[in-house]
């Protein structure tokens, strides 16, 4: 086996193993090592390798080679090249790559191998490696070796010479070849009639906030009284709230007053709500910021001597311990009703008038709770002409449903269910006194509350 040492091989064994080819440089019965050896056509990482015998199917001994002996053949493989203008498709160029073999047969009887030539095709897959090869490097451009029209022929397939243009680019030809309209004429005429009819029906263009088809809002009643003579008024909600009469408003509070909701208890969460939506006119947050000194509000609360004008005392107190500045005028502090409450109003050390002349002459709001609701309320010109000269915004506390004489509010506050107010109350505002569900059940009202979770909502004239 010593004579075959420095010849090429070319090795089949067992499936499992596969082929081996390289060169021999030690040989016995029963061991073959291989140098610069290749297994099913990869290099080897190891620098030799060893094949046993009885792992060999075939072996092919390759003959060393020699210049003079070399033949050529030729194996074509596809190589993608870039499209060139005016192509309507990749095409392919061949060019030669010789690699020559360096194994060749011995005299064994079987043919002697041949040098292979690759016949590479350019397709698009190769382009880039094409461009990359072909690009020059910095000591080429740096002496000059650009090649005039390189550039043009690597990205558009041939040299881009003002010679080959023949004729300018006729854009108004390319530009009916994109003609969106007729492409949405010839897809509206193959729609059905139907979508086509609805399509021309769509002429009116809405805004973000309108809506496509017209609606009415959804109102629900969930409140239903036992006569119901007079106007109705709906929530933000869509929830209808009838109005009561006098006379079942009088048997609502006499059962109130027997089952223990007492005025005095009544009369604090009046105060309550009317505190609430008083700071929401005075500005809320932004004025009653304790860094905000200079443009603290100041509040007058004009009160008559009865309930209604204790309910004004109660929320000029409530606003003062809020700590907006408080100015309480009383008609009279004599009556029953009224001196607990400004007995208790009097501890704020805010001020208490009875005299119209003490009044400022400007102020961030007034609240008026004069008159009780009679068929005829008291006129107090005097206060009128006051409040009309300041233009503070007025909110109104219970008032009668005809309004107040001289004066015009601009906000009312009504307690548990309204009565059938005047446009001249202005904007009506519902609150909550928490009366449980059989009070209202004992006078034949069936009710269910309108506030959910608020304690103040808005009442709104309903639309007949």
């Amino acid at each position: 086996m010593a004579q075959w040492i420095g010849y090429m091989v070319s090795i089949r064994c067992i499936d499992d193993v596969g082929t081996f080819q390289g060169e021999i440089i030690s040989a016995t019965n029963t061991l073959i090592t291989l140098t610069k050896a290749f297994n099913n056509g990869f290099p080897c990482p190891e620098n030799e390798v060893k094949i046993r015998a009885d792992h060999i199917v075939d072996l092919k001994l390759i003959d060393k080679q020699t210049d003079s002996t070399v033949e050529r053949s030729t194996v074509t493989i596809a190589k993608p090249v870039a499209k060139r203008a005016g192509r309507t498709h990749s095409t392919s160029e061949s060019h030669n790559i010789s690699l020559n073999n360096r194994f060749s047969m011995p005299n064994l009887g079987q043919p002697k191998s041949k040098p292979i030539d690759i016949e590479v095709k350019h397709t698009a897959d190769t382009a880039s490696n094409s461009f990359k090869n072909n690009t020059p490097n910095k000591k080429e451009k740096s002496k000059g070796k650009w090649v005039k029209g390189w550039k043009d022929e690597e990205c558009f397939g041939s040299p881009m010479d003002q010679n080959n243009i023949s004729k300018d680019f006729d854009f108004e030809k390319n530009l009916a070849l994109f003609n969106k309209q007729a492409i949405w004429d010839e897809l509206n005429a193959q729609k059905p009639d139907v979508v086509r009819h609805t399509d021309n029906k769509r002429t009116t263009k809405y805004r973000h906030d309108e809506n496509v088809i017209a609606t009415l809002p959804t109102s629900y009643r969930q409140i239903t009284v036992p006569k119901q003579d007079f106007c109705e008024y709906v929530t933000d909600d869509g929830l209808i709230i009838p109005s009561v009469s006098r006379v079942l408003r009088k048997k609502l509070w006499e059962v109130a007053e027997r089952v223990g909701l007492t005025w005095e208890k009544r009369i604090e969460l009046i105060g309550r709500a009317a505190t609430e939506i008083s700071i929401q006119l005075l500005g809320g947050g932004h004025r009653l910021n304790p860094h905000n000194t200079h443009q603290w509000p100041t509040v007058v609360v004009l009160c008559g001597p009865h309930k209604q004008g204790a309910a004004g005392v109660n929320t000029a107190r409530q606003l003062a311990s809020q700590g907006v500045r408080t100015i309480v005028y009383t008609v009279s502090s004599e009556a029953s009703c009224i001196k607990k409450e400004i007995a208790l109003y009097s501890l704020t050390k805010s001020k208490l008038f009875n005299d119209i002349s003490d009044l400022p002459n400007t102020t961030d709001l007034i609240i008026v709770a004069l008159c009780e609701d009679t068929e005829n309320p008291k006129h107090y010109p005097l206060l009128s002409e006051w409040v009309n000269r300041n233009r503070a915004p007025i909110l109104a506390l219970d008032p009668p449903t005809s309004g107040t004489p001289g004066i015009v509010p601009k906000f009312s506050l009504l307690p548990v269910l309204p009565l059938p107010h005047s446009s001249s109350n202005g904007k009506l505002y519902l609150c909550n006194l928490g009366f449980p569900v059989d009070i209202f059940n004992e006078v034949g009202i069936k009710y269910k509350s309108p506030f959910g979770p608020k304690f103040v909502i808005p009442l709104h004239p309903k639309d007949d």
